[in-house]
């Protein structure tokens, strides 16, 4: 066995026999093809920040920090491909430097692009949908050691599978996004209570390009956080009071930096019932949970897409996540509010900790089947898939 492999919050540890470092797709190509004649499994691994073991192996694991930065770009359509490796952050400062930004990000950007779109990784606003509702297109390496691309004008199909692949379609090493022009937003944060926030969140959802808010268990109170064009948005929030603003591009502004690490569970809910399901949520964790956790719990929103295993695939989507201080016991917290989240039609996001499988995802995603159809043609020996996918998607056989 190779060196342990450990995950940022420190939850993840696995030793694969080997980690390989390739530094281009032609020795990509030749490993896949040494560990398909070899029968040994191989999985890509991203920056870590992911605590659900979609990467775990005991065969060979896949650094793809060799593949960074801009391939090539085109102005005219406002398209940039994008090494696999890059980091989220990298990407923003690089794109800037071209007069190009992505749509949105999420709440950190320290995750590869590859790692992040491929896990459905969002940030929050009504109508911005999952990061990889970007992707265009790209190039992966499959099963058979063949540099594929792929795009959404000449196969849609595997295209929308790329989009959140999980990594089990193959090893992606380049993706193509489309992007906007660079633009700047106002980034402000408030603090009120969370009845207020509640009885005024529908106008929130809607006036701001940007919204989510934290509830902070112990004290009932909420931080708002809104992101608008400079200008475009009320001066002043009457239930609220404004403890923080910044206004910058919008790669300097959106993520932030954390330090204090943590375990996460994230379910993305029907909007309808987003409302209704936090606040079976919050009453929960009033209840039973106060005195052990005092991480709060994040509630974001996010717009419908068309990739096929996207949590907010073909639905309005509210995302509601519980934290825990990594040093914490967190598993206790996290099974008894996961009922709740499933109660509601939720669904997991696919980086973070939950306990679904095949049997429960499938009925929740419309295009289940065909994402599946497409990973049996691009994978028929299951090379890409370690134990916690086979059961995730209910591929034991492959």
């Amino acid at each position: 066995m190779g060196d342990t492999w450990e995950n940022w919050s420190g939850s993840l540890r696995f030793s694969p026999e080997r980690t390989e470092r390739p530094e281009n797709e032609n020795a990509l190509s030749d490993l896949v093809c040494r560990a398909a004649e070899g029968r040994r499994t191989i999985r890509p691994a991203g920056t870590g920040h992911s605590s659900s073991p979609l990467l775990a192996t005991r065969d060979t694991l896949v650094s793809l920090d060799a593949f960074r930065g801009i391939e090539s770009y085109d102005p005219a359509k406002r398209e940039a491909t994008l090494w696999a490796g890059t980091t989220l952050g990298e990407a923003g400062g690089l794109l800037l430097g071209l007069g190009l930004a992505m749509p949105n990000l999420g709440d950190v950007d320290v995750q590869s692009v590859a790692g992040a779109l491929a896990t459905g990784t969002h940030g929050s606003g009504k109508r911005l949908p999952v990061l990889s509702a970007m992707i265009a297109g790209g190039r992966m390496v499959t099963a058979s050691g063949e540099i594929t691309e792929f795009s959404l004008e000449e196969d849609p199909d595997l295209t929308r599978a790329a989009q959140v692949s999980l990594g089990a379609l193959g090893i992606c090493t380049a993706l193509t996004l489309r992007l906007l022009p660079a633009y700047r937003l106002h980034r402000r944060e408030w603090c009120t209570t969370a009845d207020r926030c509640l009885a005024h969140l529908d106008d929130l959802v809607d006036r701001h390009r940007n919204f989510d808010f934290y509830w902070y268990p112990r004290s009932d109170r909420v931080k708002l956080r809104t992101m608008d064009p400079p200008g475009g948005a009320p001066e002043s929030i009457p239930y609220a009071r404004l403890v923080e603003e910044r206004t910058g591009w919008s790669s300097e502004v959106i993520a932030k930096v954390r330090t204090l690490r943590f375990d996460e569970m994230e379910y993305a809910i029907p909007a309808e019932a987003g409302p209704e399901c936090f606040e079976a949520v919050r009453r929960r964790i009033r209840e039973r949970h106060r005195k052990h956790v005092a991480w709060r719990v994040l509630y974001r929103t996010v717009a419908p897409d068309d990739a096929y295993l996207s949590t907010a695939h073909s639905r309005a989507t509210v995302t509601i996540s519980l934290h825990q201080n990594a040093t914490l016991p967190f598993w206790g917290f996290f099974h008894d509010i996961e009922p709740i989240f499933q109660e509601y039609g939720g669904r997991p996001h696919w980086a973070k900790k939950h306990t679904m499988t095949a049997d429960d995802l499938e009925p929740l995603y419309p295009r289940w089947g065909r994402f599946l159809a497409v990973r049996r043609r691009m994978d028929p020996d299951g090379l890409f898939l370690n134990p916690y996918l086979q059961r995730l998607l209910g591929e034991e056989g492959a």
